[in-house]
């Protein structure tokens, strides 16, 4: 059978990822100053903001880029019973998200690899250490 595209969402809402950045002092100071002013809570407060300005003055890019790539944009969650499903009906997936991508922490390797194809993950792929270590050459 051919390769099958995932498609389900998840509702709930995940932590937020961290990422680090680095700035200059006078960036920074830049911040501080709005931050102190009121203008925003706090620095990540003008952080998020900014980065969805810039999101949002790109969105129709973003949006044509996800239907080129046959992206599923938001969370999709893979639980063990989904992957044998999948594995029972003689289907592989390519597991294709612009969000977060999770597999639950019973998946074992073998599952995860009898199951998933290939997997590309822009934003975060939350799986165990030995699932991930399973399917690295399957991760693009």
């Amino acid at each position: 059978m051919p390769p099958r595209s995932t498609s389900a969402l998840v509702a709930a809402k995940p932590t937020d990822e961290k990422i680090t950045i680095n700035l200059g002092y006078v960036d920074l100071g830049q911040i501080d100053l709005l931050v102190q002013d009121g203008f925003y809570a706090n620095r990540t407060d003008l952080i998020r903001t900014a980065i969805r300005n810039q999101l949002a003055v790109h969105a129709d890019a973003v949006k044509q880029s996800v239907a080129r790539k046959t992206l599923v944009l938001g969370i999709q969650h893979f639980s063990a019973a989904d992957l044998r499903a999948v594995v029972a009906a003689g289907e592989a997936l390519q597991i294709r998200v612009l969000g977060l991508a999770s597999i639950a922490p019973d998946v074992t390797p073998e599952l995860a690899l009898d199951a998933i194809e290939s997997v590309v993950v822009l934003g975060a792929l939350h799986a165990s250490p030995a699932v991930k270590a399973a399917l690295a050459g399957r991760i693009r």
